[in-house]
C-alpha cells in the first residue's frame, strides 16, 4: 500500500462537514416519531442530565443563538414540557426547568435518542471513537483559541 499523503486542511473540514450532516441526517429521521426536533430534544435533554439552566447557560451547551434559543423555548412551554422560572437570588435571571410532563417526555425519548446516534456512529470502533473524541475536542479548543 502507498504511503498516504499528508492531509489537507480544507479537504479534512469537508470530510468533518459531510460526516456531521450525514450524522444528524440519520439521527433526524427518528424524531418525527417524538414529534420534536432535533433542538428541542437537545434543550430538554441538557436540562435532564444538567439540571435547570438560565437561558444563557442553555444556549450555550446546546450551541444555539440566543433568538433561535426563546423560540425553542416558547415552544416547549406552550406544550407543557418546560417552565420559566426566577432565578433565586437574581431577579434579572430565568432559569429553565423540566416539568413532570417533560421530565417523562424526554425520559421516554432519550434512550431511542441514543441509540439512533449509536447506530450512525457504529462505523467507528470503540477506540476509534475514544481516538475522535480526544482529537475532535483538541480542535475544538484550539480553534476557539485562534
Amino acid at each position: 500500500m502507498p504511503p498516504s499523503k499528508p492531509a489537507c486542511p480544507l479537504e479534512t473540514y469537508v470530510k468533518l462537514l459531510r460526516a456531521h450532516r450525514a450524522i444528524v441526517s440519520r439521527v433526524e429521521a427518528g424524531l418525527p416519531k417524538c414529534g420534536m426536533t432535533l433542538m428541542q430534544l437537545a434543550v430538554l435533554e441538557a436540562i435532564l442530565h444538567c439540571g435547570p439552566m438560565t437561558q444563557r447557560a442553555l444556549g450555550q451547551k446546546v450551541l444555539t443563538s440566543p433568538g433561535n434559543l426563546t423560540a425553542v423555548i416558547d415552544r416547549l412551554e406552550a406544550e407543557g414540557l418546560v417552565q420559566r422560572d426566577p432565578r433565586p437570588g437574581d431577579r434579572r435571571a430565568v432559569e429553565v426547568t423540566l416539568t413532570p410532563l417533560g421530565r417523562e417526555r424526554i425520559s421516554a425519548v432519550f434512550p431511542h435518542h441514543a441509540a439512533d446516534i449509536a447506530a450512525a456512529m457504529a462505523g467507528l470502533s470503540p477506540a476509534e471513537l475514544t481516538q475522535l473524541s480526544g482529537l475532535l475536542r483538541k480542535l475544538g479548543l484550539a480553534a476557539a483559541k485562534a
